[in-house]
């Protein structure tokens, strides 16, 4: 089998095991993390750096990082890519999701996330038997499935609904233009924003907010890993009804100490006897 085939062959795998259907998937982040158990963070990164994933080999921790981009068709190809090498444990020293090696690992990793984006069936569920030969056919394809228009004419041409100069030709194309001829810039605008946030893994953030709501962390610390400032961290825990417990100290309770007794008639006497002592060995010297 080789790397494509391979690529589909897991895609197809892996929305049948989580019950995803065909249909065009939502938000990626989202499914990776419920769907796979993997952390996933939006990240801030240099402008060559899409993602990468990461392996605690100790504990068998897996994370994947994406970076905060203003193309969001790119960063949900980048999330599926590094998907891909979670599930086929493409372990490596420095596996940077930018695409530029083209080994095999990254060539399947490509196919796979390709087939898991827009999968044939779901194409062919979606067009039917019409012919395609307009560009507002491949604006409507790259709107629904939320791929950018290279991967779109792949997968159709895949499926039999272009030729290949055609192909070539809307592989050139970008989804900001098709949006823009189409009419649906503001949705891409409002894709753009979302992929331009920063984000923090979903898991780790619960047990932050569980661990601020016991008094055991700081919303400095939620602010922190949301990479927002103080103030709107604390606003948006109080408008959600968080807010951190006040646990009483025992100790510092009056009617939780024990009755203690306490005999000071010892005390009295220590307290008195020097001063008497001292006075009569004085008059006593003087009348020697």
């Amino acid at each position: 089998m080789n790397t494509e085939a391979e690529g589909r062959t897991a895609a197809i795998q892996f929305r049948r095991n989580n019950h995803l259907g065909v249909q065009p998937l939502g938000d990626l982040v989202a499914v990776i993390e419920q769907a796979t158990g993997v952390d996933v963070a939006v990240l801030d990164a240099g402008p060559d750096e899409h993602g990468l994933t990461m392996r605690d080999r100790r504990r068998g921790a897996v994370f994947i990082g994406v970076a905060r981009t203003r193309k969001p068709m790119r960063q949900r190809s980048t999330l599926a890519h590094e998907l891909g090498h979670v599930l086929f444990g493409d372990w490596a020293d420095n596996n940077a999701g930018n695409w530029s090696s083209r080994n095999p690992a990254e060539i399947r990793a490509d196919a796979f996330a390709r087939h898991l984006l827009i999968p044939i069936e779901g194409l062919r569920e979606f067009l039917g038997n019409q012919t395609l030969r307009a560009q507002s056919s491949l604006s409507a394809i790259v709107q629904r499935f939320l791929v950018s228009p290279k991967i779109a004419a792949i997968a159709l041409h895949q499926a039999g609904y272009i030729d290949a100069p055609t192909k070539q030709d809307w592989m050139a194309l970008t989804t900001p233009l098709l949006a823009a001829r189409f009419g649906w810039t503001d949705q891409y605008r409002a894709l753009q924003a979302d992929s331009n946030q920063q984000r923090a893994p979903q898991q780790l953030l619960a047990r932050a907010i569980r661990g601020y709501a016991e008094g055991a962390l700081s919303a400095q610390a939620i602010a922190t890993l949301r990479g927002i400032p103080l103030e709107a961290a604390k606003a948006d825990l109080s408008e959600a009804g968080v807010v951190p417990t006040e646990r009483p100290i025992a100790w510092a309770d009056p009617t939780e100490l024990p009755d203690v007794e306490v005999d000071l008639a010892a005390l009295d006497a220590d307290l008195n006897a020097p001063d008497d002592v001292d006075e009569q060995t004085e008059a006593e010297r003087q009348a020697e």
